[in-house]
């Protein structure tokens, strides 16, 4: 097991993935975490996560200098890099010239167990404004970059590792093997945890968590959903109830969909509820245009219709939701900064009528969760659904949402996935859509003046949805795309593409 230690930065959970794609087990806990627990924990090998701070301000997070004579390989990683330095009497100071985004870095000593099999110049992602300006004494500079001096150093004798670049991000294009190099050459992990073992230990888990109690799945029939109510299923059979909500937010015909997988003549043998809440929603949306608070109001909305079908089928203690890693890391629990709240995290109200809320894989990221359908058998057209956000076109629909803002994005997305998937564009695409701006321009059309809406298409690479680049879509593909939604969707005269990756953008435009 890789122990990671969370000092609040963006990328922490990534690391975890990194890592378990390698097939070693990795627990994230935060820095506080004390010296005998770590002990009792006995990692192979503790990895110190990036952070936001500066490492010699009084209030900054820290660990005990102790972590270091442990006997376990340690690397830090941008603000673990320079915790350590700064605990291990090398100097940390503000850069005369900040980094930030892809850097050429050079590998000085490739001699390193950590740069094995990579390029003595290679692309890696900084995000730093500070930097080591000295490395402390017993370590040798591995690594460096025109502004940076110290891009990465490393103790041997002490198996004692540090970069300042984000090995983990995809943006660094050596990083797995860099990140492969310090689990299995450093730390010596045998690469044994599979899949398999996660849904076999997370049913037995939910078996003696929920014993003889009732539980109540929120199910959207997305990958997330779905997965976390197959293994509810597996685990308590009849004692789950799967509760559809059609908030009138979804994608074309997507209702009917989901009902035809999990309903009364569908695959599973579970008890399934679909409420159709589309005017509930819509009503207490009006009005309102502010992101956060549309994801707010969209996420206490769900749990209230919840409450209200549990109390229809009488006393249910717990609500089982498929929030997953990149939910929780950017509704910004812990010390992370908040990006946006998930209607499943960061957007629950305060008060919730259920005994626990139970969420089965809240570790794991999306690949992960796709592991664990094809583990349980869930048909393969289903495990790769591409992702949709629980607020669904509440956040693809810019400014106040209405019925026919909904009607409008619904048949682009509709058009625009039609015509991706026609041409096989969508076999790398990580997730792609339609989103309706607030932008209305003038237009002409038949020879005369329209004033209608823009409509922005979005199609990004992803392995992790952590980080993302812009996909570039062949452009007889967005011709005909935008051709046929001028044409059938009423309300739109133009139509736009998003060229932005993650960082500096969102996946999703609110």
């Amino acid at each position: 097991m890789i122990l990671v230690l969370d000092f609040g930065g963006q990328y922490n959970q990534l690391i975890a993935r990194r890592v378990r794609e390698n097939h070693v087990y990795c627990e994230v806990h935060p820095h506080t975490l004390s010296l005998d627990k770590i002990r009792e924990m006995a990692p192979k090998g503790i990895i110190l996560t990036g952070g936001p701070n500066s490492v010699y301000k009084a209030d900054s997070a820290s660990c005990s200098p102790e972590l270091f004579e442990l006997g376990i390989p340690v690397m830090g990683i941008c603000y673990g890099s320079q915790l350590m330095s700064h605990l291990l009497g090398g100097k940390v100071a503000t850069a005369p010239t900040s980094e930030y985004g892809k850097t050429e870095v050079t590998i000085d000593e490739q001699g390193s167990k950590l740069f094995q099999g990579v390029d003595k110049k290679t692309i890696c992602w900084m995000s730093h404004t500070d930097y080591i300006a000295e490395a402390p004494a017993g370590f040798t500079v591995t690594a460096s970059t025109p502004v940076c001096p110290v891009a990465a150093m490393e103790n041997a004798a002490k198996n004692l590792y540090a970069t300042q670049f984000h090995p983990e991000v995809m943006h660094t294009v050596q990083g797995k093997t860099m990140l492969k190099n310090f689990v299995y050459e450093v730390c010596g992990c045998a690469g044994e945890w599979k899949m398999d073992s996660f849904v076999k230990t997370t049913v037995e888990e939910l078996k003696a968590k929920i014993g003889n109690g009732r539980a109540l799945c929120a199910l959207s029939g997305g990958v997330d959903s779905s997965v976390a109510a197959v293994l509810l299923s597996k685990a308590i059979g009849k004692q789950l109830t799967c509760v559809f909500v059609d908030h009138g937010l979804l994608r074309k015909d997507e209702g009917d969909q989901v009902e035809a997988v999990f309903g009364p003549n569908g695959s599973y043998d579970v008890n399934f509820i679909r409420v159709n809440a589309k005017d509930r929603f819509y009503a207490k949306l009006a009005g309102v245009t502010e992101p956060e608070q549309k994801r707010k109001i969209i996420g206490e909305e769900f749990i209230r219709v919840f409450e209200e079908e549990a109390k229809k089928i009488g006393a249910v203690d717990y609500l089982v939701q498929g929030t997953i890693y990149p939910d929780v890391i950017e509704s910004g629990l812990g010390k992370s900064a908040v990006i946006k709240s998930h209607h499943n995290v960061g957007g629950l109200p305060d008060y919730v009528d259920f005994k626990e809320i139970v969420e089965p894989l809240r570790l794991l990221f999306k690949d992960e969760v796709r592991a664990a359908g094809r583990e349980l058998g869930i048909p393969e057209y289903l495990v790769n659904r591409q992702p949709f956000p629980g607020p669904g076109l509440g956040i693809r629909i810019i400014g106040e949402v209405t019925e026919e803002k909904v009607k409008i994005v619904q048949e682009a997305d509709a058009i625009y996935r039609e015509e991706v998937a026609k041409a096989g564009a969508d076999k790398n695409l990580g997730q792609y859509f339609a989103a309706l701006t607030n932008m209305r321009s003038v237009g002409v059309m038949g020879d005369g003046r329209t004033y209608d809406y823009a409509i922005a298409l979005r199609a990004v690479m992803t392995s992790d949805f952590m980080t993302a680049e812009s996909a570039q879509l062949p452009w007889d593909v967005l011709q005909k795309t935008t051709t046929r939604i001028v044409n059938e969707v009423k309300g739109v005269n133009r139509v736009m593409y998003d060229c932005t990756g993650k960082p500096p953008a969102t996946i999703e435009f609110e």
